[in-house]
């Protein structure tokens, strides 16, 4: 068995991923019932509200593609950046199920920079709000300055489906079934 049974009940298959099975009500469950940072945070705080937290970042042309730039998630799991470079076959698997995401949402086929610079903005923001700073150099964020635009209030799962789903129609004009 190749696939997955959704939160809307679909079943997604990594072998053979067809745009019917890519739905925006399984992809905002999903990221807001996983934790960044793989937990190792003192509270929870969703892939899903993160995301959210990036579309502000961008100019409007690039908040939808930062909205889901971690949509692949939503079915691959969210692996820690360090683990998943140790994961090459994690890693085809995950920009297949990606690149099938940004053709469904007719997003770019590769990651606008605005948006992965937004991302490192958003890990700098995490690092310093979240408690996560010990002091230890982060390279990836040499240069990367935390954002004051909002502060980071971890939302609950329920909260951060609706602020997702809420984002996304404000984004697209499309109603969803939330």
């Amino acid at each position: 068995m190749s696939w997955i049974r959704t939160y809307t009940g679909k079943h997604f298959d990594y072998r053979n991923v067809r745009h019917e099975d890519i739905c925006i009500e399984d992809i905002a469950n999903a990221l807001s019932n996983i934790c960044r940072f793989a937990g190792h945070l003192p509270e929870f705080y969703s892939v899903a509200q993160h995301s959210v937290l990036a579309s502000r970042l961008v100019r409007p042309e690039f908040a939808l593609e930062a909205l889901l730039h971690d949509a692949a998630e939503a079915y691959c799991q969210d692996i820690p950046s360090p683990l998943k470079a140790l994961l090459p076959d994690y890693q085809i698997i995950e920009e297949y199920v990606d690149s099938a995401i940004r053709n469904k949402f007719e997003l770019p086929a590769a990651a606008s920079s605005c948006v992965k610079y937004a991302d490192l903005v958003m890990l700098a923001t995490e690092r310093q709000e979240l408690e996560l700073d010990d002091g230890t150099p982060w390279p990836i964020l040499e240069g990367i300055p935390p954002t004051d635009l909002f502060p980071i209030n971890p939302l609950r799962p329920g909260q951060a489906y609706a602020l997702f789903m809420a984002r996304f129609e404000e984004l697209t004009g499309v109603t969803c079934n939330a």
